[in-house]
């Protein structure tokens, strides 16, 4: 990989302790979120082998595990030119005599679908609401950490690989099960959430929403070096010259983040503001503080549209880390404080009939 390649190059050229430690904290930061080989020599060929470690889990032991949904969770795969992606598919115990919506959900780095499904208990809210999740599963064979490769170019298209399976995953469903296919959505957390917004972007004509928890916006990055510079805070922010589909979507994101700098979450909301304008749909910009009992406190920000349906909403969780927020204890990388995401997600989702709008 390419940082294996620049810090032997730095080793060669200036050996000292400052370079080292400089090069450590780069490599940790990536492996974070999966774009380097963890076990790859991080100085020189005597330099020891370094294993990332994920950090511990936040709970908290008042928390109590989510009831177990009572429908079917399978295992399916879909295939396209021999290349096949498997995902995990709830369907609800409760059937309606109309088509049901489905919300796609993308897992962080080192998750799966199941540890995904966990944390998010968005089974259980499928199971309460009446709709289908679908948990697409990046494998090591895809990416070391399980992460999505959301950093690179030919990803952030609509022809790229990860993007054209998941939309293919859609469509799987929808032929096997009756899916209101105007209400079909993506949510991610981390990596997932920087594959969201992609697909948000690549595919308007699949997904009505987008909820992109704890990520980065479109173009964040477009190399290994570049996500990392992307990671804490520095990506490019939206050109006028962007051109993007305007897509409703919910942003929350912790403002003491310390793997995805939360100035990514405030970047995915320009992103959208300018969609919209470009789209001529006038929006108007409304604030509101939350605050749940025993939860961070949250500070919401909301863009709605003529009709006061709200097209683009951003949570920041004041003192939030890179968890999914209202989280179950049975998942990783969750914190049972803060707002529910899940709720919030879903509520979004599915509130007032939503149409994106095509720029293209």
């Amino acid at each position: 990989m390419a940082i294996t390649v620049i810090s032997k190059t730095l080793a060669r050229t200036f050996r000292g302790g400052a370079v080292r430690a400089w090069a450590a904290t780069l490599k940790q930061a990536l492996s974070a979120v999966g774009v380097v080989q963890l076990q790859s020599v991080l100085l020189g060929p005597t330099a020891k082998r370094h294993r990332w470690h994920a950090p511990k889990k936040l709970r908290a032991p008042r928390a109590q595990p989510a009831a177990p949904a009572q429908g079917q969770f399978i295992t399916l795969a879909h295939s396209v030119d021999g290349v096949a992606k498997e995902y995990k598919l709830f369907i609800p115990a409760v059937h309606v005599d109309k088509p049901l919506p489905l919300i796609i959900m993308l897992h962080g780095c080192k998750q799966n679908p199941d540890d995904f499904a966990a944390g998010t208990r968005m089974n259980q809210l499928a199971e309460r609401e009446g709709f289908l999740v679908a948990y697409p599963w990046q494998t090591a064979r895809e990416n070391c950490a399980n992460c999505w490769n959301w950093y690179e170019s030919s990803q952030q298209s609509r022809s790229g690989g990860e993007p054209s399976l998941i939309a293919g995953i859609v469509g799987d469903i929808a032929q096997a099960y009756a899916v209101d296919t105007t209400r079909v959505f993506v949510a991610g957390l981390s990596a997932g959430a920087a594959m969201a917004v992609i697909l948000g972007s690549t595919h308007p004509d699949v997904f009505a929403g987008v909820a992109a928890h704890s990520g980065l916006p479109v173009g964040a990055a477009n190399s290994v070096l570049s996500a990392y510079t992307a990671m804490q805070g520095f990506a490019c922010g939206p050109s006028s010259t962007l051109r993007m589909p305007a897509v409703p979507t919910i942003v929350i994101h912790g403002d003491a983040d310390g793997t995805v700098a939360s100035a990514n979450g405030d970047a995915i909301v320009q992103q959208s503001v300018l969609a919209y304008q470009q789209s001529d749909v006038a929006l108007e910009k409304r604030h509101r503080p939350v605050i749940a009992p025993g939860s961070k406190k949250s500070t919401t920000t909301e863009y709605v549209d003529s009709m006061g349906r709200s097209r683009i909403e951003e949570w920041v969780v004041h003192g939030g880390s890179h968890a999914w927020f209202g989280g179950s204890v049975d998942g990783s990388y969750t914190d049972v404080n803060g707002p529910d995401a899940s709720e919030e997600i879903v509520r979004f989702f599915l509130g007032p009939a939503r149409q994106a709008v095509n720029c293209s």
